[in-house]
């Protein structure tokens, strides 16, 4: 894997990853990512590292906290997905400055979870929102220091959601995440029974930033794809490198040769490594060209925003490939719940389910390359 330099302290990152290999199995057997274990990850730097300097935090390069990401889910993709958030905190950049003043007054490391859909119609109150209803998949709920729900926006948002934020004590997490993979990231429900939420602590997703950083004129929602799609890189890596080294030291259990030895092994793992190396290199590039762009002062185009787009869409069908692949591979050994393959198939299958990163992506972005408009809401 090629590391880019990163701002994350390479010594509390070690330690993050170690307590993340340790437990793993927790995670997924409780079905979240215990609060003792985001403090690692806010000792590493990845929760500060998309609250803006002005506030005291990072506002990383986004390649360097991709990395990051990508490393965490090559040891655990739950946690690499939840840890992925730490870049949610570009959303906050469109609060009122005197509101993120106040968010960040006891500190930049802020973890920020949302279950923003359904989007819900609520009463509109002096000065604010009536808050109450449903919210799924609020990935890493139990951990986050501030939460936010969706509301349906009016003519001041450009019919554009709109996100209002709450304290953890004034929602409900109903525990439902019961699905196939990715357990540990807690993905449970958000409730909230009636609470009013004022103006100020309100924000249009994706809206125009009140912070003047670059972080903050990179493509949001395309950045909100591609840390999810990097879990799979992680995935990806983890997967090829399981089946490298497994093929290398066994014979199979019916004393045929080793898995080595065998020339369909050979070349279909350096098949899997070719594409994943190269999708790895197309999403790193385009993040970088893009990044580029904004820090020099200039807006990112049109044809960038949707490279960024195919950049993640790809990568994530290429991680969850090369999982397949090694997974195909690997035999009988393979179906036994004790071995890691399990946990990279079922976690994998998982990531390029996200809304952010189906096929129809693949047309959006076709669409703008020709100079047509992209049939997907809020594509650019």
């Amino acid at each position: 894997m090629t590391d880019v330099l990163t701002s994350c302290p390479q010594t509390t990152l070690d330690r993050a990853l170690e307590v993340v290999r340790e437990r793993r199995q927790e995670f997924g057997a409780q079905k979240y990512i215990p609060r003792d274990v985001i403090s690692e990850f806010k000792k590493a730097g990845i929760f500060r590292a998309a609250t803006p300097k002005c506030f005291g935090g990072d506002a990383l390069r986004p390649s360097e906290f991709l990395n990051i990401i990508e490393k965490i889910s090559a040891v655990d993709a739950s946690s690499g997905w939840v840890a992925s958030f730490g870049s949610a905190n570009v959303y906050l950049a469109a609060l009122p400055l005197e509101t993120q003043a106040e968010l960040y007054a006891g500190g930049p490391d802020v973890t920020f979870a949302g279950g923003l859909f359904p989007v819900q119609k609520v009463d509109r109150g002096t000065g604010g929102w009536n808050v109450a209803g449903e919210w799924k998949f609020s990935s890493g709920c139990k951990g986050a220091d501030i939460l936010g729900v969706g509301l349906v926006g009016g003519e001041e948002t450009q019919g554009k959601p709109l996100t209002a934020l709450l304290r953890p004590e004034d929602v409900d997490i109903v525990e439902n995440w019961a699905v196939i993979g990715l357990h540990g990231t807690g993905s449970h429900d958000l409730r909230v029974n009636g609470k009013f939420v004022k103006d100020e602590w309100t924000f249009v997703r994706g809206g125009q930033p009140t912070v003047d950083e670059p972080l903050y004129r990179y493509p949001a929602v395309a950045y909100a794809a591609q840390v999810l799609a990097v879990v799979n890189l992680g995935a990806g890596r983890a997967a090829l490198d399981y089946a490298i080294k497994t093929g290398s030291g066994r014979t199979g259990i019916t004393g045929a040769p080793k898995l080595a030895d065998r020339p369909y092994y050979r070349m279909d793992i350096a098949k899997a490594e070719a594409e994943l190396r190269s999708a790895r290199a197309f999403f790193y590039e385009i993040s970088d060209e893009v990044y580029d762009t904004v820090d020099a002062g200039d807006p990112a185009t049109d044809k960038q925003k949707a490279l960024l787009r195919l950049a993640a869409t790809h990568a994530a069908k290429v991680g969850a490939k090369a999982v397949q692949t090694a997974y195909t591979l690997s035999g009988t050994a393979a179906i036994y719940n004790s071995n890691p393959m399990q946990r990279y198939l079922r976690d994998a299958s998982v990531v390029t389910q996200h809304a952010f990163l189906g096929d129809g992506i693949y047309d959006g972005a076709g669409a703008v390359l020709m100079d047509m408009p992209p049939a997907i809401p809020a594509f650019l």
